[in-house]
């Protein structure tokens, strides 16, 4: 069938969106009807249903004494979590929470019943050791406060950032050692304060740099040593001036940070999109791929994909979310080495499963919750191969004659993710907060869930104004004392009003010469949010005079910065 483009308007928030041919072969391809959402909108719908950063203390309900666990689910949530040991074991069985379906309800409340009563685990740490503040992460050792992240060590306060060593405050870097501060860098060592680098060493401030070792408060320099502010130096010249900086002292620090940023980083030419050795892609941070459109943070490998975010080696997947490995696929988040799955969150070497929550190793699922090894089952029932089968396409078939009617009349067929109503977090719980942020009345009107903000009562020890100011003053009595947070919980970003050092910290200050910072690690993790673009493109033409080249970039029209096409970068920076 010839496919054309299709003019549609979101259900949700009622602007026009396109649906182009290429996008219905997908659809026939899974077997669903094209969306009645636009991307964004089910992007923020599928972020609605992952929370990552806030941790609690909650009852284990596989403890006969109750003891408290640290756990992504609020106390005040209705859900039963097990400690990450109790939950892979074979003491409890996810098939005494099986249910016959009932064609008097919708699909969508029959799951949301059993997502309440089927245990969950607490954190997703899988592989990891001494990493327990942590949540979304494998194969980490000694991390702490460390999110979707793996295969890290002696890491602290980062997100997005694996293969991380020894390094502190990272987003969206990876492949670094004994780095600080930095957004989208790769490859990078002794590196700090720095954004889009790669390959760069003993340096700080740098701005679109690549090969570069020994600069200071440097954009777009390639294979460049001892440049401070973009003046090539002596080597002689350039030590000397490094040393005279006083970067261990937060005012100092400051100063020199609010001058890189005014005169050098806010003035350099930016590339229209960070997209490496990849063929007929669009969006941004992707590498090594192929015919995947509108896609950010592709750590590498995505072909035929679009709409996919901080995903790796995909093939044919379409609105998904930390997918791994992952081929065929429609509407997922968290989802590692799998095939043909449709609405997935956290299900792992699984094929052919739809409507599912952390299940593993297991195939042919609909609507399961916590099953491990399984195949043949619906709401966590089993049922034979053909029985299966016949009454899956029953569901299916009610799913589409007889929608579920959400909050604000939205309309949830077959091939929709989960409504956002059924998610177990309140909207400002997940990274839906963090990439579409709303107030608290902006999110009820929505539909969305509001988590209230907890009444924190610290007993403070160290009022923000009276932290030290250079490094150099600072001993071991910081150790675990309650810092108060310049924000005071005044801001949008999750603030936790305060924070302590923690022994590893405080060494890494010391031999980074860094400043006790100022702000909690929520505050600072929104900062460096703040300095990367949206999950969203708009086209745009090359503000290099006399280039006719146009392109889609996550650079929206009204941003100050110089914005070039790929050809005109190359030749101004290369």
């Amino acid at each position: 069938m010839e496919y054309k483009n299709e003019n549609r308007t979101c259900q949700n928030c009622k602007k026009y969106f396109t649906i182009e041919p290429d996008d219905f072969g997908f659809y026939e391809k899974i077997g669903v009807p094209a969306p009645t959402w636009c991307p964004e909108c089910r992007l923020q719908r599928r972020m609605s249903w992952r929370n990552e950063r806030n941790l609690y203390k909650k009852k284990n309900s596989a403890s006969i004494d109750s003891i408290e666990i640290l756990s992504m689910y609020s106390p005040d949530s209705p859900y039963i979590i097990y400690d990450k040991e109790y939950w892979w074991s074979d003491k409890w069985d996810p098939l005494k929470y099986g249910q016959e379906y009932d064609f008097q309800k919708s699909f969508f409340e029959q799951f949301s019943e059993l997502l309440k009563v089927t245990p969950l685990q607490a954190l997703q740490l899988m592989n990891s050791e001494k990493s327990q503040y942590c949540n979304y992460i494998d194969y980490n050792k000694n991390c702490y406060l460390v999110f979707g992240t793996g295969f890290s060590e002696n890491t602290r306060y980062s997100n997005k950032s694996s293969y991380s060593t020894d390094s502190q405050d990272l987003l969206g870097s990876t492949h670094n050692e004994l780095c600080f501060d930095l957004i989208d860098c790769f490859g990078c060592f002794n590196l700090i304060s720095s954004e889009n680098c790669v390959s760069c060493m003993n340096s700080a401030f740098l701005y679109g740099c690549r090969n570069c070792n020994d600069c200071f408060g440097c954009a777009n320099l390639v294979s460049k040593s001892y440049c401070f502010l973009n003046v090539q130096l002596k080597k002689e010249e350039y030590l000397e001036k490094v040393k005279s900086l006083n970067l261990g002292n937060n005012i100092y620090r400051e100063k020199i940070k609010q001058k890189f940023e005014k005169e050098i980083r806010d003035k350099a030419i930016r590339r229209f999109a960070n997209i490496t050795q990849c063929t007929n892609c669009t969006g941004h941070n992707i590498n090594k791929s192929k015919n995947s459109k509108h896609c950010f943070d592709i750590d590498h490998d995505a072909e035929d994909s679009k709409y996919a975010i901080h995903s790796l080696e995909i093939k044919d997947n379409y609105d998904v979310y930390g997918n791994y490995k992952s081929e065929l696929a429609y509407e997922g988040v968290d989802n590692d080495i799998g095939m043909n799955n449709l609405g997935t969150i956290t299900v792992y070497s699984s094929n052919n499963c739809s409507y599912c929550f952390t299940c593993q190793a297991s195939s042919n699922l609909f609507g399961c919750v916590g099953l491990r090894s399984k195949e043949y089952f619906i709401l966590n029932k089993q049922y034979s191969k053909k029985e299966f089968l016949e009454l899956k396409s029953k569901i299916i078939k009610q799913m589409n004659e007889k929608p579920f009617l959400g909050l604000n009349n939205r309309i949830y067929k077959y091939g929709d993710f989960f409504p956002i109503e059924f998610s177990p977090w309140a909207y400002n719980e997940t990274i839906a907060q963090e990439y579409f942020p709303l107030t608290k009345k902006e999110a009820l009107n929505q539909g969305y869930k509001w988590k209230e903000k907890e009444e924190r009562n610290y007993q403070i020890d160290i009022q923000n104004k009276d932290i030290l100011n250079d490094i150099k003053e600072v001993d071991d009595s910081i150790i675990n004392k309650v810092i108060e947070c310049e924000h005071k919980g005044t801001c949008n970003e999750q603030c936790t009003e305060a924070f302590k050092i923690i022994p590893d910290e405080l060494k890494f200050y010391q031999r980074m010469n860094l400043p006790i910072p100022h702000l909690c690690p929520n505050c600072r993790h929104y900062n460096r949010l703040k300095q990367r673009n949206p999950l969203k493109l708009w086209h745009r033409k090359c503000m290099k005079e006399n280039c006719p080249n146009e392109f889609e970039t996550s650079y929206a029209p009204d941003r100050p910065e110089i914005v070039y096409c790929e050809k005109c970068y190359q030749q101004e920076v290369y």
